[in-house]
C-alpha cells in the first residue's frame, strides 16, 4: 500500500480520558466528573481525576508523538478547563497553547477538537444540550479558544460523535449525564447539529484562512434487513448528517419519532445554521453494527456496540432488535470486520460528494500486558490497524476522497464508562505510575508512517 505524500497520519486522544488534573490551575467540573464520581456510573468506581497524567506529562507525550513520526495529533480541549463559569481562565488557555507550540516545534498538525463530551457541569445544571441556550454558550466557547489559539491549528472539529453526547447521555443514560429521556435526546441532537453551525461561523471569524474546519461523526455502519436498516439509520446517522450537510432532517425520522415529539425546537433557520461549510468530514469507525425487526416477544437482542442502559439510544426504534455478530471480537465485544469501514467511505463519497474524507478514529482495544521482555506484543492490534488502513486504501482506490487517518489512542485512557478496564493504546500507561511503554503496534505504525503505507511484516 502507498498513500500520497501529503496523507495525514496522526494519533487522537480526548482531554478527559488522558489529562487529569481535574481540580488543577481552575477547573471546575465538567458532566464527566460528575458522572463518574456517583457510585455505580463507571466500572470499579474509576474517575478522570488523575487519567494518564497527561496534563503533567505533556512534554514526554509529545516527544513520543515525534518519535512516532505522527503528521497530526488530535485532541480535544476541556471546555470546564478554558472558560470555567464563563469566564477565561489564562492558566487553563495556556497550556492549550503551550500543547499547540510544542506540536509545532516537532513539525506536528495540531487537529483541536472543541468538544468530546465533557460539558461543564454548571450548564448540565441550566439544562444541558436539550436546552437550546447551551448551544450559544457552545459558540462564545469556540470563539474565545478560536482567538487563542486560531493563529496556529491546522484543523478545527467543533464536536466529536455528537451521536453518542445525545443519545447515550440523554436516552439511554450510559455516559454522562446519565439521563435516559427519549424527547430530550432528541431535543440535545438538534442542539448540537445547532452548536457546529453556529461555532464554524464564529471560529472562521477569528481563526487563520487557512485553517481548516471539520464536524466528527461515529456513523453506523448497518447490515440486515431494510427497514430495520432504514429506521436506525434515520436516528444514528441522517439525524446529523442531514442539517450538517444541507438536507435538513430526514422526513421519515419525523415521521418515526412523532409519536415522541413535534419537534418544535427546531426553529425557522435552524437547519441552514447547521449546514455550515465544511474542508471535511471526520469519520469515527470501529465495527459494523447489524440490525433486524424485533418480533415483540421474544427476548429482545441489545448487542448494538454500546453499554446496556435503562433504555434504547435509538429513539424511536424500539421495534429493532441488534443481534450478536460473528467473532472475532475485541476486549470490548466488538467484531472485527475492516469491510465496513471501506462501505461507509464509499456511502459517503456516494451519498455526499466533494466532501473531503478523514478517519478521525480507528483502533481496538485488547488486554494488553508488558512482558518479562518489557514489551507489549500486541499482534492482534497491528492485525487490526492494517487490516483497517487497508480498508481505507480500498475505499481510495474505489473513489473515495480520503485525507488522512487517526489512530485511537495515542494511550490507554479512561475508557469512559468502562473506567480503566480497556485499553486502546499505541502507548501502554501504567496507572498507578504513569510510566509508558510503547507496544509493538506503536512500532509497527511508526515503520508505516515512514514508509508512507504499511510495512511489508510485524514486529
Amino acid at each position: 500500500m502507498t498513500f500520497p505524500d501529503d496523507f495525514l497520519w496522526g494519533a487522537a486522544t480526548a482531554s478527559y480520558q488522558i489529562e487529569g488534573a481535574a481540580a488543577e490551575d481552575g477547573r471546575t467540573p465538567s458532566i464527566w466528573d460528575t458522572f463518574s464520581h456517583t457510585p455505580g456510573r463507571v466500572l470499579d468506581g474509576d474517575t478522570g481525576d488523575v487519567a494518564t497524567d497527561h496534563y503533567h506529562r505533556w512534554r514526554e507525550d509529545v516527544a513520543a508523538m515525534a518519535e512516532l513520526g505522527l503528521k497530526a495529533y488530535r485532541f480535544s480541549v476541556s471546555w470546564s478547563r478554558v472558560l470555567p463559569e464563563g469566564r477565561l481562565n489564562p492558566l487553563g488557555i495556556g497550556f492549550y497553547s503551550r500543547l499547540v507550540d510544542a506540536l509545532l516545534e516537532h513539525g506536528i498538525a495540531p487537529v483541536v477538537t472543541l468538544y468530546h463530551w465533557d460539558l461543564p457541569q454548571e450548564l448540565e445544571d441550566a439544562g444541558g444540550w436539550p436546552r437550546r441556550d447551551t448551544a450559544y454558550r457552545f459558540a462564545e466557547y469556540a470563539a474565545r479558544v478560536g482567538q487563542a489559539l486560531g493563529d496556529r491549528v491546522h484543523t478545527w472539529t467543533t464536536l466529536n460523535e455528537p451521536w453518542c453526547s445525545a443519545f447515550l447521555g440523554y436516552a439511554s443514560g450510559v455516559h454522562a449525564p446519565g439521563r435516559t429521556e427519549p424527547v430530550a435526546a432528541l431535543a440535545a441532537a438538534h442542539h448540537l447539529n445547532l452548536a457546529h453551525g453556529l461555532a464554524n461561523r464564529a471560529l472562521r471569524d477569528v481563526v487563520a484562512p487557512s485553517a481548516r474546519h471539520s464536524v466528527t461523526l461515529n456513523l453506523h455502519h448497518l447490515r440486515g434487513e431494510p427497514e430495520a436498516v432504514r429506521k436506525v439509520d434515520a436516528v444514528a446517522n441522517r439525524i446529523f448528517l442531514g442539517p450538517m450537510l444541507g438536507g435538513g432532517y430526514p422526513g421519515d425520522l419525523l415521521d418515526d419519532t412523532a409519536a415522541l415529539t413535534d419537534w418544535s425546537f427546531v426553529r425557522d433557520g435552524d437547519e441552514k445554521t447547521a449546514a455550515a461549510p465544511l474542508d471535511m468530514l471526520g469519520v469515527n469507525y470501529y465495527n459494523p453494527t447489524r440490525v433486524r425487526r424485533w418480533d415483540g416477544t421474544s427476548p429482545r437482542e441489545t448487542d448494538d456496540g454500546h453499554r446496556d442502559g435503562a433504555a434504547t439510544p435509538f429513539v424511536g426504534c424500539e421495534d429493532v432488535e441488534f443481534p450478536r455478530q460473528p467473532g472475532p471480537y475485541t476486549a470490548m465485544g466488538w467484531p472485527i470486520d475492516a469491510t465496513g469501514l471501506t462501505e461507509m467511505l464509499l456511502r459517503l463519497h456516494r451519498d455526499h460528494p466533494g466532501v473531503p474524507l478523514v478517519v478521525t478514529e480507528n483502533g481496538a482495544a485488547f488486554d494488553d500486558e508488558v512482558d518479562r521482555d518489557g514489551r507489549v506484543h500486541d499482534d492482534r492490534r497491528v492485525a487490526y490497524l492494517r487490516d483497517h488502513i487497508a480498508a481505507v486504501r480500498a475505499a481510495m482506490d474505489a473513489g473515495a476522497d480520503v485525507r488522512g487517518y487517526f489512530a485511537w489512542s495515542l494511550l490507554d485512557n479512561f475508557e469512559w464508562a468502562y473506567g480503566y478496564s480497556k485499553r486502546f493504546g499505541l502507548i501502554h500507561v501504567d496507572y498507578p505510575t504513569g510510566r509508558r511503554t510503547w507496544k509493538d503496534s506503536a512500532r509497527w505504525y511508526r515503520d508505516l508512517i515512514a514508509a508512507g503505507g504499511a510495512p511489508a511484516g510485524t514486529p
